[in-house]
Formats: structure tokens, sequence, C-alpha cells
């Protein structure tokens, strides 16, 4: 498969700038994949297509406030930091990307907010954009913690046209959000109100989560046109033996298990057996699902409408097939739906 296959013209009006204004009154398309049927639904009817027994699997990862904007040092140049993962809690150690990436060296001071309370140095170049800072703080690690994300803002999507507002400190967070460590929002998951969520419990449906922290791997661009030879980078992801009960018994019983976005399908597939059951796994994937491959795990997904060569677009196309995605996309360009983070809903069944 080829990175190009991926290409189709997305207009711009229709990348999602805000989310509904429920959760779950976004748009929904369902593509039925047996019957080759696709209906046109809000996303609180995704509960008419389940039953009691089934299962929803969701990522109760939690995005922390991972942007930054500085300057640097004597020439007051505006630098935006986008924090990546910690390497060293005592030392202050992070993972980042700089824009622009250019203006930065080794040895450089960048500085956040007056100055005086956030200072970074550039101690390496990781990778063509990506650098380790030492943050440089004489505080214990709860005040450099609180200090860091003081500063930090939520790290919405530069593609939807704005930067963050105070709205996106709750939107831009799943309902599930617990464990703390995601640079991007599962945006499926975006979708389910708590409202939606009693109404599954009333009805037998159950959800499980699992983790998996959102990092580069994710969203990183591919700079290659065989995706075969893409490396993707690793994020951390933990399953428990509890969901993998739930799910294994939901299977042997026939029962649906839908997987809540791309990073739920990615963690479930990354561990699991030859006869398709879930195991417990505590540790880090670089899993790259795009067609051919046949996920194993769950029956039916929940997706957003991606932007062109995103890894998120090629996962979608696995598991409803290339042909049927592409031309579902065509469909909702036709239809108005709206694209990216906060944009509507597919169902995959």
């Amino acid at each position: 498969m080829k990175l190009s296959k991926f290409k189709y013209d997305l207009p711009k009006e229709l990348i999602a700038k805000y989310p509904e204004e429920s959760r779950d009154g976004s748009r929904l398309m369902v593509i039925d994949r047996k019957n080759q049927k696709i209906e046109h639904k809000r996303f609180s009817d995704i509960i008419d297509y389940f039953d009691d027994g089934d299962v929803f699997v969701f990522n109760d990862t939690r995005v922390f406030p991972a942007l930054l904007y500085g300057y640097k040092e004597k020439t007051g140049a505006k630098i935006e930091v986008f924090l990546l993962r910690e390497l060293n809690s005592e030392q202050r150690l992070w993972d980042v990307l700089v824009n622009p990436a250019r203006k930065i060296r080794i040895g450089n001071k960048l500085y956040f907010g007056d100055g005086e309370t956030l200072v970074a140095e550039v101690i390496d170049n990781t990778t063509s954009r990506g650098r380790t800072l030492r943050f440089l703080f004489d505080g214990n690690y709860a005040e450099f913690k609180k200090t860091l994300y003081g500063h930090g803002n939520t790290p919405v999507p530069s593609y939807i046209g704005r930067g963050p507002e105070p709205d996106d400190e709750h939107r831009y967070q799943t309902i599930f959000a617990d464990k703390e460590g995601a640079v991007a929002a599962p945006t499926a998951g975006l979708h389910f109100s708590k409202i939606l969520l009693k109404k599954f419990e009333i009805k037998g449906i159950k959800t499980v989560p699992i983790t998996l922290h959102v990092g580069l791997g994710s969203f990183r661009s591919i700079d290659v046109e065989d995706l075969t030879k893409h490396k993707m980078d690793s994020e951390q992801i933990f399953i428990s033996e509890t969901t993998c009960n739930i799910v294994n018994d939901a299977k042997e019983q026939r029962k649906r298990v839908c997987a809540i976005g791309s990073t739920v399908l990615r963690t479930l597939e990354s561990s699991v057996s030859t006869q398709g059951f879930l195991k417990p796994y505590v540790g880090w994937t670089n899993k790259f699902i795009f067609p051919p491959y046949i996920p194993g795990v769950p029956s039916a997904l929940v997706t957003n409408f991606h932007l062109p060569y995103s890894i998120p677009l090629m996962s979608a196309c696995a598991f409803g097939g290339f042909r049927t995605i592409m031309e579902a996309y065509e469909l909702a360009k036709q239809e108005n739906y709206r694209f990216g983070t906060y944009g509507d809903a597919m169902l995959i069944i």
C-alpha cells in the first residue's frame, strides 16, 4: 500500500474549528460492511446498533497542557514548544518538538512567561524537528510540574486554524480521561457524553478501558511512499486483566466489541493471541495498522473523519476496507460532514 493512495481533496471549510454544543450531538455516518449500506444519523443514535452484552473499549488517557509559547535568549524570537514525553523527572529532561526548528541550536536558552519562573536549555537535537530540553528550575518536582503546566496550553491541532481557547481545556478531553500522559486527545472518545453512557448501562452495554498515551506516533507525518518502510514512534500502553476478561467473554459469546478510535484499535491489536483474544500488557507499542491488515480483536470501530495521508485514516481503511472508506469520505464531503478532531464521527460495523 502506497502513501499516495490516501490523498484526497479536503476543503478547508469542512475542517471543524469547534466541537458541537453537546458531545453526542455530532453527526454519525454508519457503515454496514456486510450489507454495503450507509446511514446518516446523530451520534446519540449509536446505541441503536448495539445490544446487551456488547462491549465498548475506550482510551482513558488524559491530555496534559503540552503546548508552550516562549522566546529565545538574546534575539527574542518567538518559539513554540510542544512537550512530547518526560525523560527524567530528577533532571527535568523532556522530549519536545520546536517550531520553527531552524532557529534552535544546542546550548540555546528558551524563556517562558516572564522569563524568570521557567527557563529551558536545549541539550540535544533528537530528530529533524525534535529536541531534548533541560528545564532549569530550583524548586521541588511538584512545584516544577505546577509551574510547567501553568505555562502550558491545551494542544489543539494547528490544522483547525486557531489557537487554544479556554473552552478547549474541557472539550479537548474525553469524559473517560483519567491517566495523564497524552499530548493529543483520542478524538473518537470526544463524542461520548455521561447521558449516553448511562443509556449504555441501562441497555446492558459494557464499557472498559485501555490506555494509550497519545504521542508523536499517532500524528507524525509519513515521509515514505512505501508504507511498509514507515517506522512508528513507540507509545506507552496498558491493558488490564479485567478488560481482557470482559472483551474475551464478549467475543466467546459472539457479542460485538467496539473500539472507540484508532488508538484503541492499535492497543488491542498490539496484544492479541493467535486465536484473536486479548492479552494483558504493560509496555510500549509501535504498531502501524494500514491496509491490508485485518484486525483480530474488535468487530466494530468508532472513528472521526481524518485528514489526508493521516495514520488514523489508514487505520480506518484497514478496518473498513480501503475502497469502502475512501468512497465514504467522498460521500461525507458531499453531505458536508465536519472533518478533524472536532468533527463528526463514523461507525463501522
